[in-house]
């Protein structure tokens, strides 16, 4: 147990370092877009909604997530396009699997990034096919933008916002979902349990996808990482779960909300059952 225990240590300790290091990044890449959103959108074709809005959800973190909840509250987004973004949305758990096995990761957001887009214009269409009223009261504001000096970056955005809000839950949760799979492996035999029942584990990846949190999701990172999941499993929590990206939303609309989080389960679930009959 000692030795599992160092190795876990040692692997998230790894894995909070290349996570921190790609959060500032995100984080200054969205400073330096602010505004830009706003021009992208000004020319109404609707096109751009769904490429940026997805675009935005397949940045690892939430910045991306919330950008679209308020692009959408204020009328700049179609409900479409907000269902497709949070198909792309894989919130802070993108960062640990960048970090885990990159290159299936940059595939896996390439994926989500396209299936945001299609997924998006379907949802319009079916919405406007069967009159679903969505975002009643929305209304169209600016983007403003601030410029802050290196000191309040450092203070609100480094620590208080990267640190305090996302790195220590990630560094949490990511430090259990390792303890947890490979104390399964080594000794309840999690990977053959997976692989036996791996339709359940599926729709079990659905069902906690629903919960909007960061964290939940990295127990099925961690399982493919150590192979003990098919890559329809993971696809299929990516597509259900959107981290805490959804959390401003619920305090606008919880009827918008619930609608989301159904299409999503729905779309997952159909997208991992075909890769799961194809043997991925």
């Amino acid at each position: 147990m000692g030795v599992i225990l160092q190795e876990v240590l040692v692997e998230t300790f790894q894995i909070t370092f290349l996570v921190l290091l790609m959060m500032i990044v995100v984080d200054l890449i969205n400073l330096w877009s602010r505004g830009r959103v706003a021009l992208f959108l000004k020319h109404r074709q609707q096109w751009r909604q769904y490429v940026l809005s997805s675009f935005l959800g397949s940045i690892p973190g939430c910045v991306g997530g919330f950008t679209n909840v308020s692009l959408y509250i204020h009328g700049m987004i179609s409900f479409g396009a907000l269902v497709g973004s949070m198909v792309a949305t894989s919130g802070d758990e993108a960062f640990v699997m960048l970090a885990l096995f990159p290159k299936t990761a940059i595939l896996l957001i390439g994926i989500l990034f396209i299936l945001g887009i299609l997924l998006g214009w379907i949802v319009d269409r079916f919405v406007r096919r069967f009159g679903i009223s969505t975002c009643a009261d929305c209304r169209e504001v600016l983007i403003h933008t601030h410029e802050y000096g290196v000191t309040h970056y450092i203070k609100e955005h480094i620590w208080q916002h990267i640190i305090r809000q996302h790195l220590v839950k990630t560094v949490l949760w990511t430090f259990a979902a390792l303890l947890v799979v490979k104390v399964g492996i080594d000794t309840w035999n999690l990977d053959d349990l997976s692989s036996q029942y791996t339709l359940i584990v599926l729709f079990l990846s659905a069902l906690i996808g629903i919960i909007p949190e960061s964290g939940p999701h990295l127990l099925f990172v961690t399982l493919f990482a150590n192979g003990a999941i098919p890559f329809s499993v993971l696809i299929t929590s990516c597509i259900v779960q959107d981290g805490h990206s959804m959390l401003p939303m619920l305090s606008y609309s919880v009827r918008d909300s619930l609608l989301v989080k159904a299409f999503n389960v729905v779309f997952g679930l159909i997208i991992g059952l075909i890769l799961y009959s194809v043997g991925l």
